[in-house]
């Protein structure tokens, strides 16, 4: 049994005295990736709340501010949600940044079966309780698949 145990070690890589950060040296690349990846989703989604909350067009610095990372790393996810679809306006000038044009409330969306079971898989292999957003979001579309209760289960 004890052939299938793998020791890892550490290696403090930053701090100052006892308030090291410790990071495993033997990290498999595919548990690295999996973690940025699921940072990525996270900042890209709060990033989309960011703006659709804000009436006003917000510099890059300042979503950099707000989501705690660089101005590079706004920049990138920008370009990546961009070029996916998210209607993200540049407003240029001293007072221009980035806008979601505004809606009230969002359009209703109607998904097929297959559309459902690619997000309710996409977001199960992401986390699907990483955000309450994200929680919700999972909810809503098992719900949308799942059969309505018959009237002797919800009497019983």
């Amino acid at each position: 049994m004890t052939g299938n145990v793998r020791r890892i070690t550490a290696t403090p890589v930053s701090g100052i005295g006892n308030n090291r950060q410790i990071v495993p040296r033997n990290t498999s690349a595919e548990s690295r990736d999996n973690h940025l990846t699921l940072r990525r989703v996270v900042r890209q989604q709060r990033l989309i709340e960011i703006l659709a909350d804000s009436a006003i067009p917000l510099s890059t610095e300042v979503l950099a501010e707000k989501l705690r990372v660089s101005v590079r790393t706004v920049e990138r996810d920008r370009r990546r949600l961009v070029s996916s679809g998210v209607p993200i306006v540049s407003v240029p000038g001293t007072n221009g940044g980035s806008r979601l044009p505004r809606h009230t409330r969002p359009s209703p969306v109607n998904l097929s079966f297959e559309e459902i079971a690619a997000l309710i898989a996409a977001l199960a292999a992401l986390g699907p309780t990483e955000t309450d957003s994200a929680d919700s979001a999972m909810k809503a579309l098992v719900a949308a698949i799942s059969p309505a209760p018959t009237a002797k289960e919800v009497e019983g």
